[in-house]
């Protein structure tokens, strides 16, 4: 099939994403299991989105990118879930070849972004803590925005410049992917054409613009460490590593995963739970997101508590409107 777009020739027409197809008895559990995290995901970035908007004591520079950091899991399990979910209940698993790649392009990106947001994040957190009688001026309205523009605009380029690479390579051979989504390294093992140039590329160029924001981020947190642990009191110290501990777990999780399912060889038995491990950075962190820092965070559970106070004085004004409250004072 010629393909308009693509630079190859290609016979595939379609992709099988073969996902968790080897657990049959348990489709239906891993349709709900799935269900439950997407529908959770969805609520809690969408009210933490909320509150920030909402609440003025949470316009500040950290609730911002944290604004930023839930639009963007809410795009990202959009980006997969909802085809999974699809496949557990139905066990349809092709996905056109087009498909694939548009998946694909939303997956880099907003990966990308995250390990960019989450290295903001972290600086945030060192400039607050490490210098916090500069913070108000360092981290203005400007720089706050310079730095989620910029990091949307990585992620935007480098999942611009991997699909054009990968577009450029022709697939003629087996359509199976051995995964939930259309993943970049199980979609180059389908390639009939020589990748090894095409992945160095790949691999030099995402090295580019992901290693050094996880440089950043884990610079950030031995300056953060170290300035926490000269203060002398005890309930300083707690105070202070509180403020960035949430952001400290996320990001641990968010890497850690990413380590071991791009950096460990894929021989070792970890390489069989490849999908597992998958499913924590893609599912599991932007589920887990808004439950940590709205449960560790004063300032969010104040927002929440006054948000569902006016939803109360609201609905009792509407079931019981001043006219009512007026005629039967006066019927009286």
């Amino acid at each position: 099939m010629g393909t308009i777009g693509w630079r190859n020739q290609t016979i595939v027409r379609e992709f099988l994403l073969l996902g968790f197809g080897d657990l049959p008895k348990l489709q239906v559990l891993l349709f709900l299991v799935f269900l439950i995290i997407y529908l959770v995901t969805l609520s809690g970035n969408l009210l933490m989105v909320i509150l920030i908007v909402a609440a003025r004591q949470l316009h500040t520079p950290m609730y911002f990118f944290l604004e930023n950091l839930s639009c963007l899991e809410i795009c990202y399990s959009t980006a997969i879930l909802p085809r999974l979910l699809a496949s557990s209940l139905t066990g349809v698993k092709n996905i056109s070849f087009g498909g694939c790649f548009v998946q694909y392009y939303m997956f880099a990106c907003l990966a990308g972004t995250e390990c960019y947001l989450l290295s903001v994040m972290s600086y945030d957190r060192y400039l607050a803590i490490c210098k916090p009688l500069h913070y108000a001026v360092l981290m203005n309205d400007r720089l706050c925005f310079q730095l989620s523009a910029g990091s949307w605009a990585c992620g935007l380029l480098v999942s611009t410049v991997t699909t054009i690479l990968m577009s450029w390579l022709s697939f003629c051979g087996p359509n199976e992917i051995d995964h939930y989504i259309c993943e970049l390294k199980s979609m180059l093992k389908l390639s009939c054409s020589y990748t090894y140039g095409t992945e160095l590329t790949i691999f030099i160029f995402a090295c580019t613009f992901t290693v050094p924001p996880f440089l950043l981020t884990t610079a950030s947190y031995i300056y953060i460490i170290r300035t926490v642990l000269r203060i002398p009191s005890r309930i300083g110290r707690k105070k202070a590593f509180s403020t960035c501990s949430s952001h400290l777990f996320v990001v641990g999780l968010f890497y850690g995963t990413l380590i071991i399912v791009y950096m460990l060889p894929r021989i070792c038995i970890l390489g069989q739970l490849n999908k597992v491990f998958s499913l924590f950075y893609t599912a599991l962190t932007p589920m887990v997101n808004p439950l940590i820092y709205s449960l560790r965070n004063k300032d969010v559970k104040e927002a929440l508590e006054k948000l569902l106070g006016k939803m109360t004085n609201l609905r009792n004004t509407v079931e019981n409107p001043a006219w009512k409250m007026a005629a039967g004072g006066l019927g009286n």
